[in-house]
C-alpha cells in the first residue's frame, strides 16, 4: 500500500487547502478514500442517530502534479484512511506560499500522512517543513461502511439562496431556536422558519428555480402531476446547518438542496472540480 502526491502550482494548492478547511469544519473526524483518480472525503454519521453525513468528491488531476498510489491490492485499488481533517488543514496552511507541497502515507511508529512543505529561502537552499499528521487504516472488510449515500426519492428539489446571504439569515435564527424549518416548492419558493412559544419568523425567498433532474426512463423526475405550490418541508437542527454555510470557503458555482418530506435534507455544492453532498436528517 502506498501513496505520493505533489502540488506544485500554487493556486491549485490553495483551492485544495481551503477544500480541507471547510471538510474540517463539517467533520471532526472522517474518511480518505483514495482511488486512481479521485479523492473522496467521508462522514458518515449515522443517520439513525440523527448525525449528518458529508461525501465530497475531488479528481486528482485538477489539483496534483504528481499522484502515485497502490491500493491494498490490485483488484481493490483503493485506500482509506481516517484522519482528523483539522491536522491536515493546519498543515496546509503553512504552505500559503510554498514552492511545493509533498503528501506522503508513511509508518515510521504508525501510519501517517506526511506533509513537506518546501518554502522558498533566500538561501540557494530551500527550507522544508514536515508535518506528520496520524491516520488510521480501515481494513477491507470495512470499506461498505463508506460507500457514496443514495440520493433518496425527494419532495423537492430547489436552487439555494445566494449562501452568504443564507449563512446571516440562519445565524440571526440561531439565537432564537435550536431547530429551523426548511420548506420548499416546485415553483422557486423557499423559506426558512423558526417557530418558538416566544416567537415565529420565516424568511422568505422567490425565484430560485427547480433544477430540471431526469428520471431513470429520461423522462422528467417524479415531480410531475405535483402540485406546484405545495410545500414540503423539514425541520433539521441549526447548528448542523449553521456549519456548513459557515465553513464554506469552496464558493459553488451551484448549489441546491433536496427535501424528503420530515425525514431528510440533502445538500449539494458544485464548483467546478470538487462536489460536495451534505445530508442532515429531520428532527421529528
Amino acid at each position: 500500500m502506498r501513496f505520493r502526491a505533489k502540488i506544485v502550482d500554487l493556486a491549485c494548492l490553495n483551492h485544495f487547502s481551503r477544500i480541507i478547511t471547510t471538510i474540517a469544519k463539517l467533520a471532526k473526524t472522517c474518511i480518505l478514500r483514495l482511488t486512481v483518480c479521485k479523492l473522496y472525503f467521508i462522514l458518515s454519521d449515522k443517520v439513525a442517530n440523527g448525525g449528518a453525513s458529508m461525501w465530497c468528491e475531488l479528481s486528482q488531476g485538477n489539483f496534483f502534479d504528481e499522484f502515485q498510489m497502490e491500493g491494498v491490492a490490485a483488484e481493490h485499488n483503493e485506500i482509506y484512511l481516517e484522519l482528523v481533517p483539522e491536522n491536515l488543514s493546519r498543515a496546509l496552511k503553512t504552505a500559503q506560499s510554498a514552492k511545493a507541497v509533498k503528501i506522503k502515507l508513511t509508518n515510521k511508529h504508525c501510519p501517517c500522512l506526511r506533509v513537506a512543505v518546501e518554502l522558498p529561502s533566500l538561501s540557494s537552499s530551500s527550507r522544508i517543513v514536515t508535518h506528520d499528521i496520524p491516520v488510521g487504516v480501515i481494513p477491507r472488510r470495512m470499506w461498505n461502511d463508506f460507500r457514496e449515500p443514495s440520493v433518496p426519492d425527494f419532495d423537492v428539489s430547489i436552487y439555494l439562496p445566494v449562501l452568504k446571504t443564507m449563512k446571516s439569515v440562519v445565524e440571526r435564527m440561531k439565537n432564537l431556536s435550536n431547530f429551523i424549518v426548511i420548506e420548499a416548492n416546485l415553483s422557486g419558493k423557499l423559506n426558512l422558519k423558526i417557530e418558538t412559544d416566544l416567537v415565529s419568523v420565516t424568511t422568505h425567498f422567490k425565484d430560485l428555480g427547480n433544477p430540471p433532474w431526469a428520471s431513470e426512463d429520461g423522462c422528467q423526475s417524479s415531480a410531475q402531476g405535483r402540485d406546484l405550490e405545495s410545500m414540503a418541508e423539514a425541520c433539521i437542527d441549526i447548528k448542523k446547518l449553521q456549519q456548513l454555510l459557515a465553513g464554506q470557503q469552496v464558493n459553488p458555482t451551484k448549489a441546491l438542496c433536496n427535501i424528503v418530506r420530515k425525514r431528510i435534507v440533502h445538500f449539494i455544492l458544485l464548483h467546478e472540480e470538487v462536489s460536495l453532498q451534505y445530508f442532515i436528517p429531520a428532527i421529528a
